[in-house]
């Protein structure tokens, strides 16, 4: 379970990204965070890696503080949490197969990994993860010959390297159109549901977070200002919609929010 205790995040031009912000994710969920771009969906997911550090605030994650781990601690720790991408972060220079390797970094020799030498178990486990993701015809192919749909896979077999409990997803799908969408969160849905690997993932359009969630988190303004099931926000009031939004957002249909 992680568990998000008062977290706040001040950058250093003042900007506050989070404040006081308290939930708890379960094991096994797929839960979604939404809100408006500023809301602090990114902040939050990268604080819980400790990309960024919090200013104040506590995460625990299976009983580990993570805001109080440094050195090795935290470097296990981290082997735990998957990150996927917005804009897929892949060296695109480099083969499918070596970025999927970089997922092991947190196991191997610091020295080795420069000279791309990685043990055979773990060169065998990333041809089985670009199995799983579809793309094992594609494991010497350069990143950058590769759709924007097939390195967001690449950028999902990377995590599983980590064999994570935990996968964090920071808008995986904003830069694909509605097809490649449904196909990226129907990978996650499908390792949440078969290898109960608990999803955290910032989404934008309230379809794909009806369709997917089974948890829902709305951040406004750094603020929590909703929690609720799937079946809750499938329902959502126009009320919890303008909390979440606020009064000059719109919808649209059921999938799009204008401002």
């Amino acid at each position: 379970m992680l568990e998000i205790k008062n977290l706040t995040k001040v950058y250093d031009t003042g900007t506050v990204a989070l404040k006081d912000v308290t939930c708890t994710i379960p094991d096994g969920s797929f839960t979604v965070v939404i809100g408006l771009s500023g809301s602090g969906k990114s902040t939050m997911l990268r604080c819980i890696n400790r990309l960024i550090d919090p200013t104040d605030g506590q995460i625990i994650f299976d009983g580990q503080d993570i805001t109080a781990a440094r050195g090795e601690e935290l470097r296990k720790i981290r082997r735990e949490i998957g990150m996927i991408f917005q804009h897929f972060n892949l060296v695109r220079r480099s083969t499918v197969l070596t970025n999927v390797l970089s997922g092991r970094l947190g196991y191997v020799n610091p020295a080795m990994s420069l000279f791309n030498r990685f043990p055979q178990e773990d060169r065998d486990r990333a041809l089985e993860a670009l199995e799983q993701v579809g793309l094992d015809d594609k494991a010497y192919n350069r990143a950058d010959a590769l759709s924007g749909g097939q390195q967001q896979r690449v950028g999902i077999a990377r995590a599983l390297m980590q064999r994570p409990k935990m996968i964090l997803a920071d808008e995986p799908v904003a830069s694909l159109d509605p097809v490649l969408a449904h196909s990226i969160m129907e990978y996650l849905e499908k390792l949440n549901q078969e290898q109960g690997i608990t999803i955290l993932c910032s989404l934008h359009y309230l379809d794909l977070v009806q369709r997917y969630s089974t948890n829902v988190i709305g951040l406004r303004r750094g603020r929590l200002v909703y929690q609720g099931t799937n079946e809750d926000i499938r329902n959502l009031t126009d009320a919890d919609f303008k909390d979440i939004y606020g009064e000059q957002a719109v919808r649209i249909g059921t999938g799009s929010i204008t401002g």
